[in-house]
């Protein structure tokens, strides 16, 4: 008996010391935070997409809230993350660059995973949520542009991206088709060899479920980022399976689409400048919804871990985009446009012991920080320019915001959206010209009403309102002066 009792008390000793070298938690709800990246609302089939592209998000969206407009604040990965991870407007920190977001807030602010690293969480990182070049980081297995005060652990998930083995294709920029793949932000194609393992977005679900494994008795805010839909569109060859090009179906194309845009809305890449035939946009259509195909796997096999390990009663899930994409909508492709297409993310929010709900309130992905925060009982810094979405949990028919405020091309061009209207200026005197878009009418955003007469007094009411925002986000805490 007596070795048996040194043995007990030799084996709790030892127990003991491991304990001490894992952070001792919170009390709060763990947050399991998910991100794509350039994910369009439209590829998911919760948001209205009949391809069948994304069975475990639309899982997650029937047991959570689902946002139906809800919008980024920068339509370019770095901004956009620096924005929501950071709590601050683009236009507050004058952040427009592939930054982290830290460089311009200082060291005494507290980053999101910052603040529950320092408020009892382990908080961990497995690939992109700061910035990171897509593909260059994830061919590297780098860092990007990472806020190491964030996080107690970080993890790069390295991939082949375009150098995988496989059938490729380069679609853009080749009208010929004589030219071979490469890498870069373009729209390069690779049907590969191999399973999920062989890529970076495999690899983050597997290290992410380690990671639920290892901190299920620790309260934890675990972020999880895929890079896919990203270009390169690169998937193993079976997910694309059920997008033959043939078969896809553009976006309705209008003659003189672009007369009434102003030039400086015309997006950076367009089947024009791509030089893209109907064939290859049909093939990038394609084998992006593969992309968000192969995405969805590795997002629902966390989901499933989560459950398995018995943490899915005590875990706050998040899953958005950093902006969204355009798919051939006015032949634009890829971002930074401020049209519904680019600017609208997927949002989806579930939270243990709330009913599921589709909410229609305006929700930024600013409003992310506050909310976390303020579902794990962190007090946060009063300075955050976001706004809780926690009424809208009980109250999906809630108003948190009247309308949505989003900006590019480096904080000089300016979105206002609202029930009825998307208004989109460049440049503060809109001296770079204006777009008005009717959106009850005209969804698709075909045609501007900024110069018809019948609609002065509009224009009138949202370039007020526009210049009401930027006073109101400028008046903030970080000392910055402005233009």
């Amino acid at each position: 008996m007596k070795i048996v009792s040194l043995l007990s008390l030799l084996l709790s000793i030892a127990l003991m010391g491991c304990n001490t070298e894992r952070p001792t938690g919170n009390e709060g709800p763990n947050v399991l935070f998910i991100i794509a990246d350039d994910l369009a609302t439209s590829a998911l089939s919760c948001y209205g997409n009949a391809l069948g592209t994304s069975p475990n998000i639309d899982r997650l969206a029937q047991e959570g809230i689902r946002y139906e407009r809800a919008y980024c604040q920068y339509p370019v990965c770095g901004p956009s993350r620096a924005s929501f991870l950071s709590g601050y407007y683009p236009n507050a920190t004058t952040t427009y660059g592939y930054v982290s977001g830290r460089e311009n807030i200082g060291p005494d602010r507290k980053m999101l995973p910052q603040l529950f690293k320092e408020n009892g969480y382990v908080s961990a990182r497995v690939s992109k949520i700061y910035h990171m070049g897509v593909p260059i980081d994830i061919e590297k297995g780098s860092d990007g542009k990472d806020d190491p005060a964030s996080w107690n652990e970080k993890y790069n998930s390295q991939g082949p991206e375009w150098r995988a083995k496989g059938e490729g294709e380069l679609v853009q920029g080749n009208p010929d088709g004589s030219l071979p793949i490469k890498g870069g932000n373009v729209m390069t194609i690779v049907k590969a060899e191999g399973g999920d393992l062989e890529h970076s977005d495999g690899k983050t679900a597997q290290k992410a479920i380690e990671l639920l494994k290892k901190y299920r008795d620790t309260s934890f805010f675990l972020a999880v980022g895929f890079v896919r839909p990203h270009v390169p569109f690169v998937a193993p060859a079976p997910y694309f399976g059920p997008y033959p090009y043939e078969q896809m179906v553009l976006p309705q194309k209008v003659a003189g689409d672009w007369d009434d845009i102003p030039e400086r809305g015309i997006n950076y890449v367009t089947s024009v400048n791509g030089q893209m035939n109907i064939a290859q946009q049909k093939k990038a259509l394609a084998a992006y919804f593969a992309s968000v195909s192969y995405m969805d796997a590795q997002v629902g096999k966390v989901l499933d871990a989560l459950k398995e390990e018995g943490l899915d009663d005590n875990t706050i899930v998040v899953f958005t985009s950093d902006h969204g994409f355009h798919l051939d909508e006015h032949d634009f492709w890829m971002k930074v446009s401020l049209h519904e297409e680019s600017a609208r993310v997927p949002l989806i929010i579930k939270v243990p012991g709330k009913r599921p709900a589709v909410c229609r309130s305006f929700a930024e992905l600013l409003d992310l920080y506050p909310t976390l925060a303020e579902l794990a009982g962190i007090e946060a810094s009063q300075h955050l320019q976001g706004k809780s979405l926690v009424p809208t949990l009980d109250r999906p028919d809630l108003k948190v915001r009247d309308m949505a405020f989003s900006v590019s091309q480096g904080g000089r061009s300016f979105l206002l959206r609202n029930d009825g209207w998307a208004f989109i200026q460049y440049d503060e005197d809109a001296g770079a010209g204006m777009e008005l878009y009717d959106m009850k009418k005209d969804p698709q955003q075909y045609t501007n009403l900024s110069e018809d007469p019948d609609q002065a007094d509009t224009v009138a009411f949202f370039r007020e309102k526009l210049k009401e925002k930027l006073a109101e986000v400028r008046q903030n805490d970080l000392g910055l002066s402005y233009p």
